[in-house]
């Protein structure tokens, strides 16, 4: 049995009065009704498009960050941490997508004297792009699938990559998450157009237009399991998912336990994420997703 304490708490053991979410849409109508129910107040935040949206009106308090485009708006730091300090936050909420995997908000949280609800800087800095991830994974001995990129790679080097890295191939931002910007390519023809393509979702949608190329997989299984650590050492998982139905490389039903697992398989994977702890503890109570693929049909076209 577990129980929820009756306010949420920084790992220096204060409880939370005030907490912004640097976010829009159901997750941060989500968070917002979970700090209701807490008694903990809320702090919306909004472009000028979403000046009418259900989560601005839900929060306690809400705060212009600027104009529609979310790359002046949700995606700039500066903006969501004044907004934090001038409604006297005690921490931010990054939700999904936007800030949440971006180690800078963490930082200026941190210089704030607020704190990041999700994984440590160092965690976050690891993880932060495709490219760091799968070069620290494969340094442990992970399988991960065949690719090419690297930061400020231009178009025609990431067309050369293309010959080694064989057809056909995925186009990914290497920043961000959610299937954004994901383009399957199946001939040498279409490279160019889908490497155009996934830069400006990229570059509007993280901030960052830098991409990677992996070989496609086709008829994947895609397996994740949840993995939530605190900031005093305290991990566990969660079980794992069954996230193989997609639709345009987004999830569309996730399905607990894997019919995929045998008991064994998953009594081994319990055992690996148990081991696989992030390189520094989190800054305050947050959950991180951990993709664990089927053997023999890892596939790079999942959302992550």
């Amino acid at each position: 049995m577990t129980t929820t304490p009756a306010h949420p708490a920084d790992p220096r053991g204060r409880p939370f009065g005030t907490v912004l979410v640097a976010n829009r849409g159901e997750i941060a109508c989500r968070v917002i009704g979970t700090l209701r129910r807490l008694d903990v107040r809320s702090v919306a935040v909004h472009s000028d498009a979403d000046a009418g949206a259900r989560h601005v009106h839900e929060a306690d308090v809400a705060v212009r960050i600027g104009p529609a485009a979310a790359a002046r708006s949700y995606l700039d730091v500066d903006a969501v941490v004044a907004a934090a300090v001038a409604t006297g936050a005690d921490a931010v909420h990054p939700g999904y997508g936007f800030l949440s995997e971006n180690p800078a908000l963490a930082v200026a949280c941190a210089r704030a004297g607020i704190a990041f609800v999700g994984p440590g800087v160092d965690a976050l800095e690891a993880m932060a792009d495709k490219l760091a991830a799968k070069r620290i994974v494969a340094a442990r001995g992970v399988p991960v699938v065949p690719g090419a990129g690297e930061p400020g790679m231009p178009d025609d080097a990431l067309v050369a990559a293309a010959r080694d890295v064989g057809f056909p191939l995925l186009v990914k931002p290497s920043a961000g998450g959610g299937g954004k910007g994901m383009v399957v390519v199946r001939t040498a023809d279409e490279l160019p157009g889908a490497i155009a393509s996934a830069r400006r979702v990229a570059a509007a949608s993280f901030g960052d237009d830098t991409l990677l190329l992996e070989r496609l997989v086709d008829r994947p299984r895609h397996i994740e399991v949840q993995v939530l650590a605190d900031g005093h050492g305290n991990v566990v998982h969660l079980g794992e998912r069954e996230c193989s139905l997609q639709r345009r490389h987004q999830k569309v039903v996730e399905e607990a336990p894997s019919p995929l697992l045998t008991p064994a398989d998953r009594r081994a994977w319990a055992r690996r994420r148990a081991r696989s702890r992030a390189p520094s503890a989190t800054s305050a109570p947050g959950p991180s997703s951990s993709s664990c693929r089927a053997p023999r049909r890892t596939s790079s076209s999942s959302s992550r």
